[in-house]
């Protein structure tokens, strides 16, 4: 289907040479082509059928001239693209039209091949208009909580969850990649609560080397030890009456992780070099990429630790495994970066969409943005193809639909099967199945919720 099929064209002039010259000439131009040798004429078709692009001569006969019409257009349908034509030297009246909303002038004596052009120029204006504005309708009517995106089955859980225990107390541990959007969950459950109003402090714990891992939870005296030249709050005091979020929980060192304990039992801890019992009242969030039944079987975190933690858990799903959300997260990239960038609307051609949602994103959704915030900046097209994209897409692409797939991907479906298949030969009851397959209850629960078979 020729992309101007459906798309209506209203040629208005009182010469009917002109009107027929000009309806032949764009024939191939447009779906449907009307005429009309007035503004009467003009705005009774335009009210009976809707003309995305009108394209009207300036002197007109009758009390209403074409800079009438052009006003009167734009006041009914203001997304109508309207196409002034001005005799030669009337640099005024072509002012005075694109002052008034004209997207273009042409000057008598018409050239055929130029209006052309201008009324190609004119319907990609108004179809990149059109699809922008679907495009914030699809955003605005897509499964979303605190700026999070998601409209499969999956995430919609994960975003009742979130509204179900957002206003309580209840510790929340939130598993999931790295790129999933952890932080933003946590976000979402502070935002959603009532103490939205009060601090929201993060700590990525794996980035903190362990010399200074009980300083920045707990704080710490002045003159506790060697660079302590004055008495800092740690991460408990600055959260109280918020949230506390911590990043990478798994990461800390078994002592940490005692002290950590007593303060989730009891809600009291001291700054490093000081006696005083200071007592903390911050929700806890917490935060791991990595699968803590099999730290916990060997030995690198603690059990204790983990169900204190674990009061409320959460499961994000990986990018890969919620692929019909892909297209509504390019979409709203490609939005969002070219309005901070100052780009025009772009969009992702069928092909380079195919590959996009093909694709196995190991960095999940921040891998994603990441790639259309480089797109957006990069490509001066309005249309992104596969031969855009970055080279390990178009690498994976060249092999067609069947790419080689990495060990990793073939060991994670083959597994999710194996799960499934034991699941339905012991009738769904966890203990057998979990025999069957050699491993713990605790670590099936775990892949059961990951591969998302309940």
């Amino acid at each position: 289907m020729n992309m101007t099929d459906g798309l209506n064209l209203l040629i208005v002039d009182d010469e009917p040479n002109i009107r027929a010259g000009l309806e032949k000439g764009l024939q191939a131009e447009a779906g449907h082509i009307q005429t009309a040798e007035d503004v009467e004429d003009a705005l009774q078709k335009f009210k009976e059928r809707h003309y995305q692009i009108v394209i009207a001569d300036v002197r007109l006969p009758g009390n209403h001239d074409g800079l009438d019409l052009l006003s009167m257009i734009l006041e009914l349908k203001p997304e109508t693209t309207v196409i002034v034509i001005t005799a030669h030297g009337t640099v005024e009246t072509a002012v005075e039209a694109m002052r008034r909303g004209a997207f273009d002038f042409v000057i008598k004596p018409v050239d055929l091949n130029l209006i052309r052009q201008q009324v190609r120029k004119a319907f990609n204006h108004h179809r990149l208009q059109t699809e922008n504005q679907e495009l914030k309708d699809r955003l605005a009517g897509a499964g979303e909580i605190s700026g999070i995106i998601g409209n499969c089955a999956s995430m919609q859980e994960v975003f009742q969850q979130v509204r179900q225990v957002a206003d309580t107390d209840a510790t929340v541990l939130i598993q999931g990649e790295s790129g999933t959007g952890k932080e933003l969950i946590a976000r979402a459950l502070h935002d959603l609560s009532s103490r939205s109003a009060r601090p929201f402090v993060a700590v990525n714990l794996g980035a903190l080397p362990e010399s200074l891992l009980e300083s920045e939870l707990f704080g710490h005296e002045k003159g506790s030890f060697t660079g302590a030249s004055r008495k800092k709050p740690g991460c408990f005091e600055q959260s109280r009456g918020g949230t506390l979020f911590l990043d990478e929980v798994t990461e800390i060192p078994p002592k940490s992780q005692v002290d950590l304990l007593r303060v989730l039992e009891t809600g009291q801890f001291s700054r490093v070099g000081g006696e005083e019992l200071l007592t903390s009242d911050a929700r806890i969030v917490s935060a791991t990429n990595k699968d803590i039944q099999v730290l916990i079987e060997e030995g690198t975190v603690r059990e204790d630790l983990y169900y204190r933690l674990n009061i409320i858990p959460i499961q994000i799903p990986a990018l890969r495994q919620r692929r019909e959300d892909i297209p509504l997260l390019v979409e709203h990239f490609l939005q969002h970066f070219c309005e901070r960038h100052g780009r025009q609307l772009k969009r992702v051609s069928e092909e380079a969409m195919y590959v996009l949602t093909s694709h196995r994103w190991p960095g999940n959704v921040r891998q994603l943005r990441n790639v259309m915030e480089r797109l957006v900046v990069t490509v001066t097209h309005e249309l992104i193809y596969v031969e855009h994209l970055p080279r390990e897409f178009n690498e994976s692409s060249s092999a067609g639909k069947n790419p080689i797939r990495s060990l990793a991907e073939v060991v994670e479906e083959a597994e999710q099967q194996a799960i499934n298949a034991a699941l339905v030969a012991s009738d769904y009851h966890r203990e057998q199945t979990a025999k069957k397959l050699g491993v713990s209850v605790r670590t099936l629960h775990y892949k059961m919720s990951r591969y998302g078979l309940h």
